[in-house]
Order: C-alpha cells, then structure tokens, then sequence
C-alpha cells in the first residue's frame, strides 16, 4: 500500500495496490503491522458500513472526551466526498479540513485520527461506505458541526437544495460553538 500523508498531520490517505485480471481483482484492505508502521498503533475493535443514496450528507460527528473515536474508511460501491476537520485546539491546523474521493474505482482508504469531525457526501447514484473505528460508539457523547459553516468554508461539489440530511445534522451546532479538544 502507499501511505500518503494529507496536509494535515496525522490524517493519511492510503491507496491499496489492486491486482486486476479478466476475474476481477485482489487487494489487502488493511495489514495491521504495515499500517502500524506509516500510521501508527492504532487498535481497531469495530467495522461499520452505511448504504446511502445521492446527495445524503453524514456529518461532521465526532465524539467528545475519552470516547473519541479514530476511523479508517473505504468505499465499497460508489463514490463519495470525505471529509476530515481538525478540532485539536493546539494543532497549527486547528478549523482547517482535508477531503478526498473515495471511490469503488480508486479503491482508496481515508485514516482520521481521533481530534477531528468527519463527514462525506454520497456523489454517485448509491454508495456503500465502511470504516473501522477504534472505540464504542457513545451516544452520551456524541457531538456534531453544521455541514455548511462558514468558517470552516467546505466546498461540498452538490447544490444545498439537493442535499439530504438528517434533522440532526441540519441542527448542528456552528464550529465557533462546538466542543473542542486539547
């Protein structure tokens, strides 16, 4: 695999070496001694997956306090806008985001460190999203930033009246009122 560090520490895109022949092809997702090596010790205890449809925008979550969560993430179908927002406090890129594609074709996978919001839009008619996390999901602490707030200034690649969101998301806090870490 090639691990690639973003602009901003600590989040790495990572693109797997695919082995195509007239079968299909064969890839290593993940290699926990490889990973371990570029990225860090990082212990994963859970795998997740979500089926979204065009336009469907998740995030940007996080979770707060000892339950904060890193993710590696990876699109099985489709094609998606992913998106990653540093909140350490004492990052010199503290508010600043890094987003990539993910795609069934690219094959890429996205690492978050724990510290950051995360979130992707759906660009393709359907996709099918899975990422790994490292902790438990915790609904007591789980937290969120409004999608579209201008001092983050995202540039989501779809028209707002055609994005679906949750009520939950569409209430987010603003980031100047969000829960930061250290």
């Amino acid at each position: 695999m090639n691990y690639i560090q973003t602009e901003i520490d600590g989040v790495w895109l990572i693109e797997p070496k695919v082995f195509r022949d007239e079968r299909g092809y064969f890839m290593e997702a993940f290699k926990e001694e490889e990973f371990k090596a570029h990225v860090g010790d990082v212990h994963f205890i859970q795998d997740n997956e979500s089926k979204s449809s065009f336009g469907v925008l998740r995030g940007l979550h996080y979770q707060k306090g000892e339950h904060c969560q890193a993710k590696l993430v990876r699109v099985i179908k489709g094609r998606v806008l992913d998106v990653a927002v540093d909140l350490r406090q004492s990052s010199p890129t503290f508010g600043k985001y890094v987003s990539v594609e993910l795609s069934e074709e690219n094959k890429r996978q996205f690492f978050i460190p724990r510290g950051f919001a995360h979130g992707f839009l759906v660009l393709s008619d359907e996709a099918i999203f899975t990422y790994k996390v490292d902790n438990a999901y915790a609904p007591q602490v789980e937290a969120s930033i409004r999608f579209n707030d201008d001092t983050i200034g995202i540039d989501w690649p779809v028209a707002e009246e055609l994005l679906l969101l949750s009520p939950k998301d569409k209430a987010a806090p603003l980031f100047r009122d969000a829960e930061y870490f250290e």
